[in-house]
């Protein structure tokens, strides 16, 4: 290229695009903001006060709101090319076949997902001649339409994301009618097809497909190979994500991400660092509190690590651990937090296994305590000596330390004396705990602007909750299927027979869940596995919020399992270290708390005592 001649410039997304985005984006800020709104005119203090806040229905509203936001979270995440799957094995495999692959896996996601639509509609029609309501006169069926419109714009988006150019857009739209059409019009008896179908669609999902597809559609091929009505699969996701204590999950979520696009991490670390800097190992110690304060509002380690790991390696490093220690101390650290209250998994997990949620909240105190006192500890036993200056406590820098951080340390205080105290429901506490989060942190701290970096936060909690939400709801129509056909029911009865002691039981169900952890997002694992293994449970007496701890404790660990534990692939990207230098740096923290996940496992008492003492 001469000199005279202009670069190229960049591409740019065509004006009508960038104004669909931002409508989306506005649509889903609109609904988390009414979603708080609602929440916290929901708490019954109002009444007391004869404040006359409260609004008639909130909860219906805020119930549908769920699946409003839940919707539009999975259509950016179809956008942005953020659907959560299993680790697809594409990675591995060179350009020319992957264009395949990519093609095979988005044309049978394309179908299921627009077979989901066409199931979604035909609940509207029957919803619209029902004539129900939701509060204030407004129709649930103008709440049931997002689930047609979403469902047929990312069915869209996965087939326009399938292939790289027009010609193999106009191809996997070809192949993918072609689908729909020996769907709609079978030449042989579809219940023949049943096998055929779920094997492609399992073989799709292997090599990238979105999991709410692999959900949905293996319940759309057995409910369709049966002959009965699709339209009761959407009814079941509906159904599921308007569970009334599903609000949590966004509102919890909501104040989790306020922090972690905030300053507030600098100031906890500033904090931990003041009171316990002059011990030996207090650096390891600040770091496993900073991860578990962080974790247990965003609910993954993914945030942890890539907010947290600028500012707590190098404290590290500046005490004088060795930089595999460091590396593997961060690294593990990035999944505490899962077990304490109100972390993500804790609630999604109560849901799915229907125990209550303040029991689940309670049974993860005492073991989440255990595993951060393991880190910690495992950290100081590496941490250098001090010497001189570094063994004083400084009263002055505490004190400022403390002030600086005062309300993002209150937050966990909310929801729990909310909650356990008995002035709030869980939902409403949600709310108060996310508009804390929001008022100190754009109000007070002023560090989130309203015009900027508000709206990306919350469309950012919008998406990763959107994700999840898909997932739990198609889950549902699959789950019903396998309950109808007492899958679970046998496959317990099998596993009695086949496994006579509850110690080996317990052993090859930590053995399993550290690999289901390793394999797949947490999330997705909740959803697919509990139905399976809770019954499983039963047979064999332990309780079920023992069961829940466990399961989670499990999937902690796989974090950290080689090769493909989450966290190591994380470490690896924010440190720019090699993957097995992450791995091999991260054992000896796998080691440690494998040892918390068997005290958990064969001592019933640490989770079982706190939860038993409240209901006395």
């Amino acid at each position: 290229m001469s000199e005279n001649q202009p670069a190229p410039r960049p591409a740019t997304k065509p004006v009508w695009l960038v104004w669909l985005h931002r409508f989306e984006n506005g649509l889903l800020v609109l609904a988390l903001s009414l979603m708080v709104l609602l929440g916290v005119t929901d708490l019954e203090v109002w009444q007391k006060l004869k404040l006359p806040v409260r609004i008639a229905g909130a909860d219906g509203l805020i119930r549908h709101l769920t699946l409003i936001i839940g919707m539009l979270g999975g259509l950016i995440a179809a956008r942005e090319s953020r659907l959560l799957s299993i680790s697809s094995f594409t990675q591995f495999m060179p350009d020319r076949v992957t264009r395949w692959t990519n093609l095979f896996a988005g044309v049978v996601a394309t179908a299921v997902t627009a077979y989901l639509a066409v199931a979604a509609f035909q609940l509207v029609g029957f919803e619209k001649e029902a004539g129900n309501e939701m509060a204030l006169g407004i129709p649930i069926w103008l709440a049931q339409a997002f689930l047609p419109v979403c469902f047929g714009l990312i069915a869209v988006r996965i087939l326009w994301r399938s292939a790289p150019t027009w010609p193999w857009r106009l191809l996997a739209f070809a192949v993918t009618a072609a689908v729909v059409w020996l769907a709609r019009t079978p030449p042989v008896d579809p219940a023949q097809l049943r096998l055929p179908f779920l094997a492609v669609l399992g073989f799709a999902t292997m090599l990238g497909a979105p999991l709410f597809v692999t959900l949905g559609g293996a319940a759309l091929i057995l409910f369709w190979s049966q002959g009965d009505v699709i339209a009761s699969i959407p009814l079941d996701h509906y159904d599921q994500v308007t569970n009334p204590l599903l609000a949590t999950l966004p509102l919890f979520t909501l104040a989790g991400y306020f922090l972690a696009e905030s300053q507030a991490s600098a100031r906890l670390v500033r904090f931990f660092t003041a009171w316990t800097g002059f011990i030996r190992g207090g650096p390891a110690i600040v770091t496993a509190l900073a991860c578990a304060f962080f974790t247990t509002f965003t609910g993954g380690s993914g945030v942890t690590i890539l907010a947290l790991g600028g500012l707590l390696m190098p404290v590290l490093i500046a005490a004088r651990y060795d930089e595999k220690t460091a590396l593997g101390l961060m690294t593990g650290a990035g999944s505490l937090g899962i077990l304490f209250p109100p972390c993500l998994p804790l609630i999604i997990y109560s849901i799915v296994a229907k125990i209550d949620m303040n029991q689940m909240f309670l049974g993860g105190l005492i073991p989440g305590l255990l595993m951060l006192v393991l880190a910690a500890g495992w950290g100081v036993f590496k941490g250098p000596k001090l010497v001189g200056e570094e063994k004083r406590f400084d009263p002055r820098a505490a004190w400022q330390a403390t002030w600086a951080a005062k309300w993002e340390l209150l937050l966990p205080v909310i929801p729990l004396v909310l909650i356990f105290g008995g002035y709030a429901l869980p939902v409403p506490a949600a709310a108060v705990t996310a508009f804390y989060a929001f008022a100190t942190q754009t109000l007070i701290h002023r560090e989130l602007k309203f015009t900027s970096s508000l709206p990306k936060t919350m469309t950012e909690c919008g998406l990763l909750v959107g994700g999840v939400l898909l997932i739990l709801g198609a889950a549902m129509g699959f789950t019903n299927f396998l309950i109808t056909e007492h899958v679970p029911d046998n496959a317990a009865a099998w596993i009695g027979t086949t496994i006579e002691s509850k110690l080996l039981f317990l052993l090859v169900l930590n053995v399993f869940l550290i690999i289901v952890g390793c394999l797949m997002d947490i999330f997705a694992a909740i959803i697919v596995v509990v139905p399976l293994i809770a019954p499983m449970a039963e047979v064999f007496g332990i309780p079920p919020v023992q069961m829940g701890i466990i399961f989670l404790a499990n999937l902690q660990l796989g974090y950290l399992t080689p090769p493909v534990g989450m966290n190591l692939f994380l470490a690896s990207y924010r440190f720019d270290k090699p993957l097995m230098y992450v791995a091999r740096a991260s054992l000896p923290m796998l080691f440690v708390l494998l040892i918390g996940v068997l005290l958990i496992t064969y001592v019933p008492a640490i989770t079982t005592w706190l939860p038993g003492l409240f209901q006395q």
